[in-house]
């Protein structure tokens, strides 16, 4: 009854909809007449007010169901996006590797035939969040990335490799599309460099939207992780920090990533500077020390570290006048954040001491607008601040040492 009223008080007003001057008329007549089929359809015993709640409580059940339904649409067609891509990039991989019947003794015979096979490294790598440290997977993923491991080939003949454990959470599981994906880019990618395949990777250049969409599925994922991290950390989690690590640090996969999802990466890395900044948790140091080495290791990529550096520089110099305005009049300041100011510091000198050591030092992003902000009345900031907050003052001096030492070697 409700829908042939509320057809009924449109029918003399449908023929003025597409006039652009009566859409602010006919958005106020479709109101009136939504309001007289309530009126007219209410049961007895309900105020007007409780059956609109009603209705709407219904029609919000009914778009909360399409939009899961819609959800999972859209994941299934990224998957298969994915599938294709891979099968396009290296169709004997894909056949291979998804073939049905493929037991553990196909695998023991693949291992020894490619000893150098991505996945094997990864398992071999040492991911494992079993020990007492929960974190200690970061410090792992980063000895992953620094170098190669020099493992006897018969020793691991004799081992059959399982297969990755992607069994997750529904918090966790819309982890597990990307990774898997990117761990095959990462895969077919290792296997073409020692000539065992042959990849066409600039399939990757005319297919943005599945790269794009996995990396940001795959970033989103991390920060829930880093926002509200839980103790042990998980499998899953663990193969998603290696799995992002190498890909940026790959030599030939990363210029696609980077080119496809640098304003994501960079969102990513703001991102886990504020979770470092307004953490206020009382056992918070271990997540912060997670966060801090997390932005290390995106530092490793000279692009991402020169735009990641001009972000450290901002945040601390930002604090640091505040912390001297506070103190000229004597005000409160953010002890929280003056505390959590010193994963900043620790950071931005991680990354400014791999510069100096790796004698690579460019004219970077940071020596310019952001670096000269920093420096501009460092010394009278010191100056004014060193009896209060000495190890502040420290640290101030001792990232303005760094970056005047990477300009003298500029020189």
């Amino acid at each position: 009854m409700v829908k042939s009223f509320f057809v009924f008080c449109f029918s003399n007003v449908i023929e003025i909809k597409g006039r652009r001057e009566n859409q602010v008329w006919y958005l106020k007549i479709s109101k009136l007449a939504l309001a007289f089929a309530i009126i007219h359809s209410k049961p007895p015993g309900k105020s007007c007010k409780e059956y609109t709640e009603h209705l709407a409580k219904i029609v919000s059940e009914q778009d909360f169901g399409w939009k899961s339904k819609v959800e999972a649409l859209e994941a299934e067609v990224l998957r298969l996006r994915q599938e294709l891509l891979l099968n396009k990039i290296c169709p004997r991989f894909c056949l291979e590797n998804r073939r049905p019947g493929a037991s553990a003794e196909n695998l023991l015979v693949q291992e020894c035939t490619y000893p150098m096979s991505y996945s094997s490294q990864l398992e071999d790598s040492g991911c494992d969040v079993s020990n007492d440290y929960a974190f200690d997977s970061l410090r792992i993923a980063s000895d992953f990335c620094q170098s190669e491991h020099n493992l006897d080939t018969s020793k691991r003949c004799l081992e059959i490799v399982p297969p990755l454990n992607l069994c997750c959470t529904n918090k966790e599981e819309p982890l597990t599309a990307p990774v898997q994906f990117l761990q095959h880019l990462l895969e077919i990618r290792k296997l073409s460099e020692i000539g065992i395949l042959q990849a066409d990777f600039t399939k990757l250049e005319n297919d943005s939207f599945t790269i794009c969409s996995s990396v940001s599925q795959l970033l989103d994922g991390l920060t829930v992780f880093y926002n509200s991290p839980k103790f042990p950390v998980s499998d899953i989690l663990t193969e998603a920090i290696c799995v992002l690590i190498s890909l940026i640090t790959d030599t030939k996969l990363s210029n696609h990533v980077l080119k496809k999802c640098f304003k994501k990466l960079e969102e990513f890395k703001k991102k886990l500077i504020q979770i470092i900044l307004r953490n206020s948790s009382t056992n918070r140091f271990q997540a912060l020390h997670a966060v801090s080495h997390m932005l290390v290791l995106l530092g490793r990529n000279n692009i991402l570290r020169n735009s990641l550096i001009s972000l450290l520089l901002s945040e601390v110099h930002q604090f640091a006048e505040q912390l001297w305005q506070a103190y000229q009049i004597q005000a409160m300041y953010d002890i929280t954040q003056y505390e959590n100011i010193f994963s900043l510091f620790m950071i931005l000198e991680k990354l400014l001491q791999n510069e100096t050591e790796e004698s690579n030092i460019s004219c970077s992003e940071y020596d310019g607008e952001e670096k000269n902000k920093f420096l501009k009345n460092l010394d009278q900031i010191i100056l004014h601040l060193s009896d209060e907050f000495p190890l502040f003052s420290l640290y101030l001096w001792r990232v303005s040492v760094l970056l005047n030492s990477a300009q003298i070697q500029i020189d």
